[in-house]
């Protein structure tokens, strides 16, 4: 696996994983503040695993799995950005900030 082959792969792996522990910190911090009420609207992203990732990576860094720290990314962060749009979007026409 390249992350685990170099240097420059290591450090990719810290910063990706960086960017994953803030994603799952803002997640559970929108979650917290909207009392609950707006992710279960996005069913197709499975929130819980998201912050689970963050406390994961938070918590357990030296127990990561960087082929799994590769696949979340290339398989998941495409629709949890999409999402997030469609998120944005909503609220927007809502009226709301």
């Amino acid at each position: 696996m390249f992350f685990v082959a170099s240097d420059e792969g290591l450090e990719k792996l810290d910063a990706i994983s960086m960017q994953l522990i803030a994603i799952g910190e803002s997640v559970k911090n929108l979650d917290k503040v909207t009392n609950g009420s707006l992710l279960p609207r996005y069913p197709q992203i499975e929130w819980k695993r998201v912050m689970g990732m963050r406390d994961l990576l938070s918590h357990h860094y030296f127990d990561i799995d960087a082929e799994i720290v590769y696949n979340a990314c290339d398989l998941h962060v495409p629709l949890l950005a999409k999402v997030i749009e469609q998120m944005l979007d909503d609220l927007e026409s809502s009226g709301h900030p």
